[in-house]
């Protein structure tokens, strides 16, 4: 990523990322669709190019959510005893609202953490040897 010479006010990357707002400027729309980010800032012309989220956003809510999912519904199990149809008919719709809510989120926060921090594709420092 190129360095950004604009002058800005700095913004929240969490505020940022959970509003679905520009990194740099936090007014413009981050995402041209449900996940597809735009290309480029509405208010300040940010190139989002830069971006790659990669699977960092879908393992970190498949962990959290599915830890929530799976604690909650043993615990019905062990208290309740319901029959095996009142599982699938609570968790499973829950499980996918919980995850496609997250997953926004998610990758909100870590595309505007990307833009703050910096972050590139990882280079590999090889010494020239010298002859």
């Amino acid at each position: 990523m190129s360095e950004d010479k604009a002058l800005y006010p700095p913004v929240d990357p969490f505020t940022a990322g959970v509003k679905a707002r520009c990194p740099r400027c936090g007014q413009g729309k981050l995402f041209d669709g449900f996940l597809t980010p735009a290309r480029q800032c509405t208010s300040c012309g940010l190139d989002y190019s830069f971006i790659d989220s990669g699977d960092g956003p879908a393992v970190l809510v498949m962990l959290l959510i599915g830890f929530i999912v799976v604690g909650l519904a043993l615990w019905m199990e062990v208290t309740v005893d319901p029959p095996l149809w009142v599982h699938f008919i609570l968790w499973i719709p829950l499980a996918l609202v919980l995850c496609l809510t997250a997953l926004r989120l998610m990758k909100g926060v870590l595309i505007a953490l990307q833009y703050k921090n910096k972050a590139a594709e990882g280079q590999l420092d090889i010494p020239v040897a010298h002859e």
